[in-house]
């Protein structure tokens, strides 16, 4: 059992990403049950919502889970209160300073975890108290770093700049990815994009669709004035780059953004006014799976992988 597996007392270090729209209780309690580490998304969610979405992921699975937190939340404190009183035991936080919660939620008993784009965010991170760290690549689906740093270089770098437990994100949804960033210095995975075209994500079917019969190079990264935030292809895609091309300020960026355009797209469905937001590793799946299926998957052909790479077939011989 590695160091993420005891942090987090789960079966596989497979964590699914808190992604706004698509991560309720019922995509978050599945994936425990699984064996991973499900995450509810607070923030597309009223304090309200997510109480009862808490409360329904605690009836639904006896396994752990926990829930993601976008420091920068306008409600950010009533978040804060409803995770304490509510005694989650695990909390994922991303887009702000890990230095302004992470002490306060640690002597709550709460384990933490926060997202970087940057191996300098990630000394930040450490030097906070986190108790682990996810390492995000460019090629995530939704809002990314400034960086543009691909999972490939981030992971390592990552690595030899920090000591604890690391997570790797960003483009991964096979086994044989899992395998890839273990090799490179990663503990665990965090996988958006694939468990949010499964059955139990909360995204529209409209969404998933459309996602599940992109190709190659049909995602892109935009709104860099604003929060860079990975795209597919679609009218609200293309009036966006339009804007963008044409020197449009960040206001006007803005005001383009002010019409609660995420919910619209991947939670109402609506694929002409909406904002679509999916990582780049959308083009290899084209078929809808359950939670129960990808978890299979994933681990099944890690296992192969590994098996394969230990074999006589190797990439380069060396002679003992």
């Amino acid at each position: 059992m590695n160091r993420i597996c005891k942090l987090f007392g789960i079966k596989y270090p497979v964590i699914q990403g808190g992604m706004v729209w698509c991560s309720g209780w019922r995509l978050a309690s599945a994936v425990s049950d699984a064996g991973g580490l499900g995450l509810i998304g607070s923030g597309s969610m009223h304090p309200e919502i997510l109480v009862e979405h808490i409360r329904k992921c605690r009836e639904a699975t006896d396994k752990p889970f926990g829930v993601n937190i976008p420091l920068m939340y306008p409600e950010i404190e009533k978040l804060i209160d409803i995770i304490v009183s509510e005694g989650v035991k695990i909390v994922f936080t991303s887009a702000g300073s890990p230095k302004t919660w992470t002490s306060f939620l640690k002597n709550k008993g709460i384990t933490v975890t926060h997202i970087v784009s940057s191996s300098r965010f990630a000394r930040k991170s450490e030097e906070a108290g986190v108790d682990a760290i996810v390492a995000e690549g460019f090629e995530a689906g939704g809002h990314n770093g400034r960086e543009e740093t691909t999972t490939l270089c981030l992971i390592p770098a990552v690595r030899r700049a920090t000591t604890i437990p690391l997570i790797a994100a960003g483009g991964i949804g096979t086994g044989e990815a899992i395998l890839a960033v273990e090799a490179l210095g990663a503990e665990g995975v965090q996988i958006g994009t694939r468990f949010a075209l499964t059955t139990e994500s909360s995204a529209h079917l409209n969404f998933k669709q459309l996602c599940l019969n992109i190709e190659e190079g049909d995602t892109k990264l935009l709104l860099k004035k604003l929060s860079p935030t990975r795209m597919v292809k679609s009218d609200f895609k293309t009036a966006v780059e339009t804007a963008e091309n044409n020197g449009a300020s960040a206001e006007e960026l803005q005001n383009l953004l002010s019409k609660g355009r995420a919910k619209k797209g991947i939670f109402e469905g609506d694929l002409v006014e909406g904002q679509l937001e999916i990582g780049q590793i959308a083009s290899m799946f084209h078929q809808q799976e359950s939670v129960g299926e990808v978890m299979n998957d994933l681990i099944t052909n890690y296992i192969k992988a590994r098996h394969r790479l230990s074999g006589n077939d190797r990439f380069i011989d060396v002679e003992e």
